[in-house]
């Protein structure tokens, strides 16, 4: 679709480009973002047995701001995918999105959730916005979930929720369990649904965040959720970086089309998942997608090795004055400290299938790619949040093994020293990461190593070793 520079790009919408006909909207996707169009997007695109009539469309809202969902209606849903490889860019347009809508349109999303041919929902909310408490668990005491609670309870009556626009529950649980109570009054029978976060047991924090919340209002109401709807797991894998400006520009150059919300996006993919379809799905594997019978190894290499090799230059790659994953990874510093937190990881990544040399190579490469700017300051962003799923556990198994886990550390104590000075923290629990950072000096690298996880805390050693290891940062 490449034009001369001297054509004036058209308008793009479905009017203008050839693309097939809008299916059904037989998806539902809440957090309408870059990486839901990158992802779950590309795979059902690239999944359909007949490319000229597909059969599964999307209908995504936002999460927040409705910039977004606003830009791609008046692209009648259509949008850019750039995969940028280290040497050249490839264009494909995505048509998947039949209907975007702004987070506020909550009667439309109990609509498609009480609808019969709506076969699964999947979800990219970030790990906050489940609001569960301590090991996943359901917590009627947080305060977002306490809101909600107070909402439907004062609307539910008879199996129904009488709820308007105007009071509606702010969580994303509180809005799947109004349109899941729809769907059970209407008998439209089971569906799916998908958390597609990034944190570990991400089925079960789904499982817990609704059909707590549904259980908590209503008995029998949870009893449905438990008996009809099921909750898949799956390990999420591509690396989107925010969209520069100057994208808009080059598709523009490329295509000959005036797109608003391009994406971009490396050319690695991957999805594991694990569970069951009560309703039907499309044919995900088709396009690369991986369905296991036992994903946690596969969460396993993906949260140590990526997740936990990103926090790590997050970190240690700013102290050294690094702004992007491929200057970090270009540090021989930074990759050192990469190569031997991926050695101590990989000790306990031993299940048949996970292929870890290779992974290791392929993550060096995607890493080294100069032309996605993986912004460090972005990835790390709840800092305490992914630490404990990423470092807290390496750390804990290479010391179980009788060894001191010092990479593993290093990642924290490179935290550690990232806080310093800092009166502002981009992270959820900001209050308390504050709290502990600005303690005499003293006490302060035990208070933050116990954000992280109470038991490390109390260890001296533990505690020494981290401390050290923060003064060698500095």
């Amino acid at each position: 679709m490449t034009t001369s520079n001297t054509i004036e790009p058209r308008p793009f919408n479905r009017s203008t480009v050839d693309v097939p006909p809008a299916p059904q909207p037989r998806l539902v996707h809440i957090g309408l973002g870059a990486f839901h169009r990158a992802h779950q997007l590309w795979y059902t695109q690239h999944s359909e047995d007949d490319a000229a009539h597909p059969q599964w469309g999307y209908a995504s809202f936002s999460g927040r701001s409705a910039d977004l969902a606003n830009a791609l209606q008046s692209q009648d849903g259509l949008y850019t995918l750039v995969e940028r490889g280290p040497d050249s860019d490839e264009y494909e347009v995505i048509n998947g999105i039949v209907e975007a809508h702004p987070a506020e349109n909550v009667s439309r999303l109990w609509e498609l959730l009480a609808a019969p041919s709506t076969a699964v929902l999947t979800i990219t909310v970030t790990e906050a916005a489940y609001n569960l408490g301590e090991g996943l668990a359901f917590d009627a005491a947080q305060s977002a979930v306490a809101a909600d609670l107070e909402t439907l309870n004062a609307s539910f009556a008879d199996g129904v929720f009488g709820l308007s626009e105007a009071g509606v529950p702010a969580t994303m649980a509180g809005k799947v369990v109004v349109g899941l109570a729809e769907r059970r009054r209407q008998n439209a029978g089971g569906l799916a649904v998908v958390s597609c976060d990034n944190l570990s047991a991400n089925d079960v924090a789904a499982h817990n965040a609704i059909q707590g919340l549904a259980a908590a209002v209503d008995p029998e109401l949870g009893a449905w959720v438990e008996e009809n709807v099921s909750f898949v797991a799956t390990s999420i894998d591509r690396i989107t970086p925010r969209t520069e400006d100057s994208v808009l520009a080059d598709v523009a150059r490329e295509t000959g089309y005036t797109d608003q919300v391009p994406v971009v996006t490396e050319p690695f993919r991957s999805w594991v998942l694990q569970g069951e379809f009560p309703a039907g799905r499309p044919d995900w594997e088709k396009a690369g997608a991986e369905f296991v019978a036992d994903i946690e190894p596969f969460e396993r290499r993906k949260l140590w090795l990526l997740n936990g090799s990103h926090s790590l230059m997050a970190y240690a790659g700013q102290l050294r004055g690094h702004a992007t994953v491929a200057e970090a990874i270009g540090d021989p510093v930074c990759r050192a400290w990469v190569e031997e937190f991926w050695d101590e990881a990989a000790q306990h990544l031993t299940t048949p299938g996970l292929d870890i040399p290779d992974y290791r190579d392929a993550l060096l490469d995607r890493f080294s790619n100069p032309r996605i700017a993986h912004n460090l300051a972005q990835i790390a962003m709840d800092g305490s949040t992914k630490l404990q799923m990423r470092a807290v556990p390496v750390l804990k198994a290479e010391r179980e093994a009788g060894r001191p886990g010092t990479a593993a550390a290093r990642a924290i104590a490179a935290w550690l020293a990232y806080l310093d000075g800092r009166t502002e923290v981009s992270d959820a629990r900001s209050e308390l990461v504050l709290e502990a950072s600005q303690k005499p000096a003293d006490e302060r690298v035990r208070a933050l190593i116990a954000v992280l996880d109470a038991e490390l805390a109390q260890q001296e050693d533990v505690v020494d070793q981290i401390n050290g290891l923060v003064n060698e940062l500095r």
